[in-house]
């Protein structure tokens, strides 16, 4: 099955002439996802996102941009390489101005000589053409907060953890400056 089949942005007329009619919102910010993830993050590639959008992980919760800033320049770091290396992606108007984007992807890692592949979900939250909210779903399992676990305070203690290994991160990347400015 072709993606024009299945899309809706999709027009096809005749004998299989297609011709899009609209370009997702996903296929607008892909390019930068792909930097981010891949540990060559510019300044505008977080454009994207809204002033105070938030980001989180199984080990980071960052908040507003800067922050977010601070946990993606800070990949380059941590591992040798990173990359997206295969991703599918679904977009789905939620309500009027708001969207959410599910980018079913794997992950690529090189940390200390090995090799790690990780598949992820990458789940955005779009409200008038900007992400509020960025959360990235290892092995496809819903981040640990005071919501999803049996114990609330279990959970309560796991988002302070990775606020507190965000803000340490934060600080050691200069505060979400760009690593071209001076």
């Amino acid at each position: 099955k072709t993606e024009a089949a299945t899309d809706p942005a999709w027009e096809c007329e005749g004998k299989g002439a297609c011709e899009l009619k609209q370009k997702r919102f996903a296929d607008k910010i892909m390019p930068h996802i792909l930097n981010l993830y891949g540990s060559c993050a510019k300044a505008n590639d977080f454009d994207m996102y809204a002033p105070n959008a938030s980001f989180e992980d199984p080990l980071t919760h960052a908040q507003g941009v800067k922050q977010i800033k601070s946990a993606f320049y800070s990949l380059s770091k941590v591992f040798g390489e990173s990359k997206i290396v295969e991703y599918h992606i679904q977009e789905s108007e939620i309500a009027p101005g708001k969207k959410e984007i599910l980018i079913d992807n794997k992950q690529h890692y090189k940390i200390m000589g090995k090799n790690i592949d990780m598949i992820s979900l990458i789940k955005l939250y779009v409200e008038n053409g900007k992400i509020v909210r960025h959360e990235d779903w290892w092995d496809k399992k819903p981040l640990r907060n005071r919501d999803t676990v049996s114990f609330p305070l279990v959970g309560r203690a796991m988002e302070m953890g990775r606020r507190g290994l965000m803000l340490a991160t934060h600080a050691m990347m200069g505060f979400g400056k760009d690593p071209d400015s001076h």
